[in-house]
């Protein structure tokens, strides 16, 4: 077994160097948008939280990478196939918040919001470069987050956090209350499923086949999301055409639109997720 100990070699790798420029511009980005700040926006809110989330993941895998303690984990997952899928995961994480401060909260005179919205996209860069970098390495192995399997469950939980954080004008609409019910019950079960595909000890203890409850949940999320895909537009726009004057930032009917937007995006994504599953569980070669 792999002992712990310091490698130097890892300060001058150019992995390292990319690892500090994430971590930096993340936390100068959390920093400047803390002090411009929207404490009582959602979006500013998801914002804040990847901005102070990303760099906290990003330096933990570089100490456990410069200690060498990563060949131990790697008795139970696929480091590789890990540290990967955090990138992506991080990329795809910036890139929203780079979307929604632009649409949101960037006005002519804003230039906090300029200032924070190019900082995001500059994260978001970084992360790229990395993502690539790894996907592009033929000595790193993609078993399942950072493969296309384990990457469209990221895009669920991803969207689904987006339409949670969307959600508006349900107050007193019982059809619109169950879509939140139909958005909230997946989200738990994906993150779990998730975890249990990266820790490859305990997916391996288990005593049933994990594809085969995949299998079944994903119908009970594409039947939940066709009804949320059913409700959510006529409940929400039924007599409430756009209004003239829809400013980003506090457009009541824009977010609900973006909430149906998402609806559907999350739809296909659970469809094509229990095509892949099934097309495994028939033994036909499922895409890595």
């Amino acid at each position: 077994m792999d002992k712990v100990k310091f490698s130097p070699s890892s300060l001058k790798s150019s992995r390292f160097a990319l690892h500090m420029a994430q971590i930096v511009v993340c936390v100068v980005t959390f920093v400047v948008g803390y002090i411009w700040g929207y404490p009582s926006h959602t979006y500013w809110i998801y914002c804040m939280v990847i901005w102070g989330l990303c760099p906290v993941i990003t330096l933990v895998i570089t100490i456990l990478e410069m200690f060498l303690i990563h060949k131990l984990l790697g008795l139970c997952m696929d480091w590789d196939d890990f540290s990967t899928g955090m990138a992506m995961m991080s990329s795809l994480c910036t890139f929203s918040c780079t979307v929604m401060f632009a649409n949101f909260y960037i006005c002519r005179k804003c230039i906090w919001g300029w200032m924070v919205t190019i900082l995001s996209a500059v994260c978001c860069a970084l992360y790229c470069i990395e993502t690539f970098k790894d996907k592009c390495d033929s000595t790193r192995s993609a078993t399942y987050v950072a493969a296309l399997p384990g990457f469209i469950k990221i895009l669920e939980a991803f969207v689904a956090c987006v339409i949670l954080i969307s959600l508006i004008g349900y107050v007193g609409k019982p059809a619109l209350l169950w879509c939140i019910v139909a958005y909230a019950v997946p989200l738990p079960l994906t993150l779990l499923l998730i975890i249990t595909n990266i820790l490859t000890k305990i997916k391996n203890c288990l005593p049933f086949s994990i594809d085969r409850l995949t299998m079944l949940f994903l119908i009970i999320s594409v039947l939940l999301y066709i009804s949320a895909a059913i409700l959510w537009p006529i409940y929400s726009f039924r007599g409430n055409p756009r209004p003239k004057d829809c400013p980003g930032h506090s457009c009541v009917w824009g977010i609900q639109f973006v909430v149906t937007f998402m609806t559907y995006v999350n739809l296909g994504l659970y469809i094509i997720d229990l095509v892949f599953t099934c097309c495994g569980i028939c033994g036909f070669k499922r895409s890595q």
